[in-house]
């Protein structure tokens, strides 16, 4: 089994609804780590080309930098939790990378580092 990870960062704020109560905004530095997995590697020798892996999750999270998350969808109808992030990050890079990876190769997982030794991962199994 082949795997590559890529890793970016961008700053928002969120105020999570935990238990019923809205806390308050606050900011974090969000880092973004996303691995893709695969048996096998196509005909240039590679699962993935990093670079292509690095601009489809930038114009994923573009949106989300230096942005209010609760009001940016889809966590305006969606709690911004890591792990909901970590989620829509993993499903949206695997939907866009479609035919750039090898065969069988997929998005095996991404993680959400909300503060130092905060981490949520979400796996696509």
């Amino acid at each position: 089994m082949f795997s590559l990870t890529v890793t970016t960062e961008f700053c928002a704020a969120h105020a999570l609804i935990i238990a019923g109560q809205r806390e308050v905004m606050h900011g974090h530095n969000f880092r973004v780590t996303a691995c893709v997995e695969g048996p096998g590697l196509d005909g240039d020798g590679l699962l993935c080309d990093f670079h292509t892996v690095e601009s489809f999750l930038q114009e994923i999270i573009e949106p989300f930098i230096n942005a209010n998350l609760n009001a940016t969808p889809p966590f305006d109808k969606l709690n911004p939790s890591a792990e909901n992030i970590a989620k829509y990050l993993a499903d949206e890079l695997h939907t866009r990378l479609g035919e750039s990876l090898a065969p069988a190769a997929r998005v095996a997982w991404v993680s959400i580092t909300e503060a130092p030794g905060c981490v949520a991962t979400y796996r696509r199994d």
